[in-house]
């Protein structure tokens, strides 16, 4: 027979937390009820555990080793009946390993949750600058309106469940390789509220939810880029006595004619005449802000950059800027006047 502290993998010196721990793992690994698992490994672990668990076993064996073990009972797991209920065994310490394969522990109730939805939203590359609320249309699972998800009509008394008598849980007789036990879970009559009402919604037949059509304000944040999903808390389907799932919105940003964004800037191109950028001049330009009167210094040169500050993209508390783009318009044909004048230009080297 194999030493115990070896079986469980922990030094003789282990605390009864350590012996436990290490238990509970090695007992998930080779549960027979696994695809994986190990009847004789998971036999042997449990055998160790009854044994170096208990203080009078642990310091017979730590003296006689398994020998000692006929004085208190035959050799732990091989000994024990599971049928004849939990003498000598805690069945708490493996309830936690059972409710893996069999839909939770003892008094443990997963909360249900409504099924998430998605839809898609097309906006402006202004609102996307900016911000902007807008209205969804869905059809959905909601809270019933008339019971506010009660299952009863208003006013209603409630009475005692009759399914599980007014405990909210119910329990059922599972049978495995090892035995019988009783598995507990939520009453799915009263979703473990003990009591249901008297008289059902006529609304939502006692369901506590129903499908509606409506319309949904969402605010979309300013700055948001293109492919972007927005996440609206609980206004996705609704489950009768659960959570509400949630909706996503994918945002997708409509182009701009003449600006693209690049981070929290943005950048727009300026067409301006050969003498403009020789001599300078002022120009308008259509901002998202509205016009924009810009002074173009004289001398600037082709794809030169003119910044104008807080401009630009806006993240609520502040924005980046604009940079205007400078293409300089060559004329593909000159008059003889104009033609004189540029030779001139010439003779003088410019």
């Amino acid at each position: 027979m194999a030493d115990y502290y070896d079986i469980l993998g922990v030094s003789k010196s282990a605390s009864k937390d350590e012996i436990k721990k290490a238990f509970h793992k090695l007992a998930h690994k080779h549960h027979p009820d696994k695809k994986d698992g190990d009847e004789a490994k998971f036999k042997e672990v449990n055998e160790a555990y009854q044994t170096l668990s208990d203080d009078n076993k642990r310091a017979q064996y730590d003296q006689f080793g398994s020998s000692g073990q006929q004085g208190f009972g035959g050799g732990g797991f091989g000994g024990f009946d599971f049928s004849q209920g939990a003498q000598g065994f805690d069945m708490g310490d493996l309830n936690d390993i059972f409710g893996d394969f069999f839909g939770g522990g003892r008094g443990q109730t997963r909360e249900r949750k409504g099924r998430d939805i998605a839809t898609e939203m097309s906006i402006s590359f202004k609102d996307s600058v900016f911000g902007v609320e807008k209205t969804v249309v869905l059809s959905r699972t909601g809270v019933c309106k008339s019971c506010d998800g009660t299952t009863g009509e208003k006013g209603t008394d409630m009475k005692t469940c009759s399914t599980c008598k007014g405990h909210g849980r119910i329990q059922e007789e599972r049978r495995t390789v090892f035995g019988s036990f009783v598995q507990e879970s939520e009453c799915t009559a009263c979703f473990g509220k003990g009591k249901i009402p008297e008289k059902k919604c006529s609304t939502c037949d006692g369901k506590g939810v129903k499908r509606y059509e409506e319309e949904i304000k969402v605010t979309v944040p300013a700055g948001i880029r293109n492919g972007e999903t927005l996440r609206v808390n609980k206004m996705g389907e609704a489950i009768s006595h659960g959570i509400t799932g949630d909706l996503y919105i994918k945002i997708h940003v409509l182009p701009h004619k003449e600006i693209v964004r690049e981070g929290m800037n943005l950048v727009m191109n300026l067409e301006v005449k050969l003498t403009e950028a020789l001599l300078g001049s002022t120009r308008s330009i259509e901002t998202l802000d509205g016009p924009l009167s810009i002074k173009i210094p004289e001398g600037i040169t082709h794809g030169e950059l003119l910044r104008v500050k807080e401009k630009g993209v806006s993240d609520g508390r502040k924005r980046g800027d604009l940079f205007v783009r400078i293409k300089i318009s060559i004329p593909k044909k000159l008059s003889k006047k104009a033609k004189s004048i540029i030779e001139e230009l010439e003779k003088e080297g410019i």
